[in-house]
């Protein structure tokens, strides 16, 4: 009897262990990540997890996805909490989503589309000169890697495909650099914000490329939460990021990325993308 007793005890802790795993697990905090994030930042990212983990003192986990659409739609379907997205999906699902907060990114919250070519190109000088060439886009819910280009291309009464002998994606903005680099592409669409970042990272690669025009400035992708978002967690998590730059824990994350800081921010940031995805997609 001394033995089934204690048998039985065991097991009775073994399930109270898993069920306290279960919780521990769907307390968890998900954030989505796209390719708005650089690559190569694998241990990064388990440093910001431990990070966020520490300051709101419960589990968190990322979810990264090849493209925007994937963590979009898991955003949208309450699959995840929080995501860095780009503005062009904020702008179009904006009811589904809340603004938590906008990166802060040499001293404003805003970055820039830029047209790059081979730096062997030393004739183009801008986006009508590419006309024939075979052109890389990003992802095609990317703001800076697709909806400005189409936008500017509308202006001369033109469309990526009558304009360009043949266009791709790349699904991520690096890629568009590299696809130009290397003469995969004669031109393509990137975030001005990786290609800076590039820049300072991996000089040989951007200094293969040339940029021959830069868009107007556009919000920054911000990070969003899901609409349905309990209001203790967007509060906790909004304080955690606007807080990142004033301890050096949070500053050092920030500088891998790039970035000063984070601002609450504000949808207006983004309503130079709004204009240009009812003009592209015709509302």
């Amino acid at each position: 009897m001394h033995l089934v007793r204690r048998l039985v005890q065991w097991l009775v802790l073994v399930w109270l262990a898993v069920a306290a795993g279960g919780a521990a697990s769907a307390d968890a905090l998900r954030i989505g990540l796209t390719p708005v994030f650089l690559d190569e930042q694998a241990a990064f990212v388990e440093r910001w997890r431990a990070y966020l983990q520490q300051k709101l003192r419960r589990p968190v986990s990322f979810v990264q996805r090849a493209n925007y659409r994937e963590i979009v739609d898991l955003l949208r379907e309450d699959k995840i909490d929080f995501a860095w997205v780009c503005g062009y999906p904020y702008v179009r699902y904006r009811p589904q989503m809340k603004l938590l907060a906008v990166p802060v990114y040499r001293g404003r919250p805003l970055y820039q589309s830029y047209i790059i070519v081979p730096a062997s190109d030393t004739h183009s000088a801008g986006l009508s000169d590419l006309r024939g060439k075979v052109f890389a886009f990003s992802d095609p819910d990317s703001n800076s890697g697709y909806l400005y280009p189409q936008f500017a291309l509308m202006d001369a009464k033109d469309s990526p495909t009558s304009f360009f002998r043949r266009t791709f994606f790349t699904w991520a903005h690096r890629k568009v650099v590299e696809s130009v680099a290397i003469g995969l592409a004669q031109a393509g669409a990137v975030d001005g914000y990786v290609w800076e970042t590039l820049n300072r990272t991996h000089p040989a690669l951007t200094q293969r490329t040339r940029i021959i025009q830069k868009s107007p400035e556009f919000g920054f992708p911000p990070f969003v939460a899901r609409a349905s978002i309990p209001e203790r967690d967007f509060a906790q998590m909004q304080k955690v990021l606007l807080e990142m730059q004033r301890e050096p824990a949070g500053t050092m994350l920030l500088s891998s990325l790039d970035l000063d800081g984070f601002v609450a921010g504000d949808p207006r940031l983004f309503g130079g993308i709004e204009k240009m995805s009812g003009r592209v997609n015709g509302h």
